[in-house]
């Protein structure tokens, strides 16, 4: 039975994982060599924002975290994430966020556009590869739906990523960013990644418990 995930612990994670890494992710950021800091305040403010609505329904948490981070976050990392926060809400309206979800989270979050499902009712790559890696599939039948039609760059992205010897980890992560507004700059595509990355490793290990 897939068990309920708390979004105070999820995003206090994703906080810690991004104050570890600012001052890469400033470095990273060749432009205004700020974009740690500013993720740092990002996530600051929707740990501080699902933390006062806890007691609410995680779509309502959601989406108060979406208008706290629109009015008080100015970076444009600050938009793209109150555009993804309010479009995680609407996924969220009326059903629990769960080790077997956490991928809807991911997606929505970093505004990835998946395609429909296909007639045969296979999901698409990104799909699969979220749910092999939080344990809600094997990995065999994951690797059976990895064609190229499924995320076109996404796609791309992580065959070309592990013909150069990456984790499937790694590679998902290319990919995740591939099909994400987020994966236009390096500095995004990195702390990006660390958010993904970092919440499907609280996902697994509510799993493993």
């Amino acid at each position: 039975m897939a068990q309920n995930l708390d979004l105070v612990t999820l995003f206090s994670s994703v906080t810690s994982a991004l104050t570890k890494e600012q001052k890469s992710l400033n470095e990273a950021d060749t432009y205004n060599h700020d974009h740690g800091d500013h993720m740092v305040q990002i996530f600051d403010l929707i740990q501080s924002a699902v933390s006062k609505k806890s007691d609410l329904p995680v779509a309502d948490q959601l989406a108060y975290a979406s208008k706290q981070v629109e009015k008080k976050a100015e970076s444009g990392s600050g938009k793209l994430y109150a555009e993804g926060l309010a479009k995680a809400a609407k996924s969220f309206a009326g059903s629990e966020l769960t080790s077997d979800t956490i991928g809807v989270l991911v997606n929505s979050l970093l505004s990835v556009e998946k395609p429909e499902e296909k007639q045969d009712g296979s999901s698409d790559l990104l799909g699969g590869l979220l749910s092999s890696l939080t344990g809600g599939g094997n990995s065999s039948e994951a690797d059976q739906k990895l064609d190229m039609d499924d995320l076109l760059r996404a796609g791309m992205a992580f065959f070309q990523s592990k013909q150069d010897g990456e984790s499937n980890m790694e590679a998902a992560m290319d990919a995740l960013m591939a099909a994400s507004p987020m994966g236009q700059t390096a500095s995004r595509s990195q702390s990006g990644s660390l958010v993904a990355s970092t919440l499907l490793g609280v996902a697994q290990s509510f799993i493993k418990k």
